[in-house]
């Protein structure tokens, strides 16, 4: 008998800040990684990041972490970029 595994959709499920520019982010695949958005923001419109204000003022949505609609990341790029709890 085959098993047929489908491929699991990776999702943030949670976000929480942590300090400076860093969140612990929760992902659909049951792992809490680190990410420090520090080198993220240094072009266009990610600077906006920069504010702190701005940077804790993100929210989710159904896939990923977002900021006013204006700047999220692929859930994906996110979990590339963090460091495994």
């Amino acid at each position: 008998m085959e098993q047929q595994k489908e491929a699991q959709l990776l999702t943030v499920t949670a976000a929480v800040y942590v300090t400076g520019k860093t969140l612990r982010i929760t992902f659909s695949n049951g792992e809490e990684r680190l990410l420090d958005f520090t080198p993220l923001m240094q072009q266009g419109i990610c600077r906006k990041l920069q504010d702190k204000n701005y940077f804790k003022s993100f929210t989710l949505d159904p896939f990923t972490i977002d900021w006013n609609n204006e700047i999220g990341f692929a859930p994906e790029y996110l979990y590339e970029q963090s460091v495994r709890l």
